[in-house]
């Protein structure tokens, strides 16, 4: 109910008036706003999956990268042990931030397409540089 109070308050700043049709009108837009940016939210995954420090490490690094790193390459780079960095590299492949192969017993990585434009956007963003 609070909710309710908060926005006829700042209707009634915005219009000078306030009736509870004009509240229910707002609550309404704003449920269509929900449904837009959470109903088929397919990109919460990527985000989710880079809020951890090893998996937001290891994409970045393999963002940067000129060309695959296997895992042996990868481990150094952040403080978890071999078990760790393959999980964190599962969930990277399954998000679409990274891409794999398999040669011989070796796994390789590579950054996506996705990945670098996500890291790039976003440090033009930091930077200013739009």
């Amino acid at each position: 109910m609070a909710e309710r109070t908060r926005i006829r308050r700042l209707i009634a700043d915005e219009l000078g008036d306030c009736c509870d049709e004009d509240v229910e009108q707002r609550l309404d837009e704003l449920q269509v706003l929900a449904d837009t940016a959470f109903g088929d939210d397919a990109v919460r995954p990527v985000f989710a999956v880079l809020g951890n420090t090893t998996r937001y490490r290891l994409a970045r690094a393999l963002a940067v990268a000129d060309g695959e790193l296997c895992v042996c390459e990868l481990e150094p780079l952040v403080d978890v042990g071999e078990s760790a960095v393959s999980h964190a590299l599962s969930d990277l492949v399954d998000a679409g931030l990274v891409g794999r192969r398999k040669d011989g017993n070796w796994r390789y990585y590579r950054s996506t397409e996705f990945a670098e434009t996500l890291f790039e956007s976003a440090d033009r963003g930091v930077s200013g540089d739009e």
